[in-house]
């Protein structure tokens, strides 16, 4: 009698033991298939990490649209910044829009590379220009015009037609050896002429840009 309790007893706790197996595996199974890539989706699935996973695919990807746009508000501005101001140079660029170096560096080679700007060669400077709105001659003008003394020099004579060596050097507080430099340097880029009656020196224009001089100081003082 008592033999068959125990076997009883035996086989009931085996039963048991199978069927706690059965049950756990069971939620095993439900709980990866919930997150099977094929498994259909379930609207009673309400845990959070289903929401934050969405929320984190929907954040990286809006911020990329927003570079872009940035980025190209960036290049707009830098695109109207130097046509505004024809014959700025890099660093000017940088101090007038406020962007790091490396970022002009880019958006620069992306103009250029779109045939939107150019530059004119100024010695160790580049200066900057919109394409197809000045000649060559009028780049190499407002280059020499982005120099503070050749501006004055220039606006002097402009004003006056003809002016003295020593009228020059006196409204511009600079000593004649310096003058002498920097008109020799007009003189050499054929902007202006020099005329001597004794010992008495005066410059004037070269007649080719009588005309275009006035336009171009007048373009860059706006």
């Amino acid at each position: 009698m008592n033999l068959q309790k125990i076997s009883l007893a035996l086989i009931l706790s085996f039963v048991i033991v199978v069927s706690l197996v059965a049950v756990i595996q069971l939620e095993k199974n439900n709980s990866l298939s919930c997150f099977s890539p094929n498994a259909p989706f379930n609207s009673n699935l309400a845990g959070q990490g289903a929401f934050e996973t969405t929320f984190i695919a929907t954040t990286n990807y809006l911020p990329s649209q927003g570079a872009l746009e940035d980025s190209n508000s960036t290049r707009a501005a830098m695109y109207n910044f130097i046509e505004a101001n024809p014959g700025i140079q890099f660093r000017g660029i940088c101090a007038g829009l406020d962007i790091a170096i490396g970022t002009a560096e880019f958006h620069l080679g992306v103009l250029k590379k779109a045939g939107l700007i150019s530059f004119f060669r100024d010695g160790k400077y580049k200066r900057f220009f919109v394409t197809k709105k000045f000649s060559l001659s009028e780049m190499k003008l407002i280059s020499l015009l982005r120099h503070e003394t050749l501006r004055k020099i220039l606006e002097r004579i402009t004003d006056k037609t003809t002016v003295s060596h020593h009228e020059l050097a006196s409204q511009l507080s600079i000593t004649s050896q310096g003058l002498t430099w920097q008109m020799n340097r007009l003189r050499a880029e054929g902007i202006v002429q020099e005329n001597t009656d004794g010992i008495k020196v005066t410059y004037s224009l070269n007649e080719v840009y009588l005309k275009v001089l006035p336009e171009l100081l007048c373009k860059l003082e706006k």
